[in-house]
């Protein structure tokens, strides 16, 4: 339906975790979106985004998008410090529903993930998580919600830059 190439490359080194994702990987250039027709009637614009995006706001308010997808496989230190607070702020500053699917859990290579997959509704509750290890978050997406949410608060279209 779409293709997304993540704009936001990884570096980060602590000095003893060192990753840099620019060495093995060359950056894209454009947000992507798509619309996705809904159970209930409704067309929903889904936007795309990789893990490190999401210490990025500007590119959540380009997509104008009803759900965000966030998949991500975070590492354990930096997951466990900035995961949940910015999947949180992403959905109230886009009014949107933020779907992050994260891996987790100790790999070949010595790297530990941080999992905790997460849906986080347009008020930043969080509908569903699922911990570190394998499994599912499960939870309804209703479009009545969000259009319930942003008629209460018009902020998206107060948006001047």
């Amino acid at each position: 339906m779409a293709r997304y190439d993540r704009i936001h490359l990884f570096r980060f080194d602590n000095g003893q975790d060192k990753y840099d994702e620019s060495c093995v990987l060359e950056r894209g250039a454009q947000p992507a979106t798509f619309d996705l027709a809904s159970t209930d009637g409704h067309t929903c614009r889904i936007g795309m985004s990789i893990c490190y995006d999401l210490r990025f706001p500007e590119l959540y308010c380009q997509l104008r998008a009803d759900i965000l997808l966030v998949p991500s496989a975070f590492t354990f230190t930096t997951g466990q410090a900035h995961w949940e607070r910015p999947l949180r702020a992403r959905a109230i500053e886009n009014l949107a529903f933020v779907l992050a699917s994260a891996q987790g859990g100790a790999h070949e290579d010595g790297r530990q993930t941080c999992g905790h997959s997460m849906i986080v509704g347009p008020w930043r509750q969080i509908l569903a998580e699922h911990g570190q290890d394998n499994g599912v978050a499960v939870a309804e997406v209703a479009m009545q919600t969000l259009q319930t949410a942003r008629s209460r608060l018009t902020a998206l279209n107060h948006a001047v830059l």
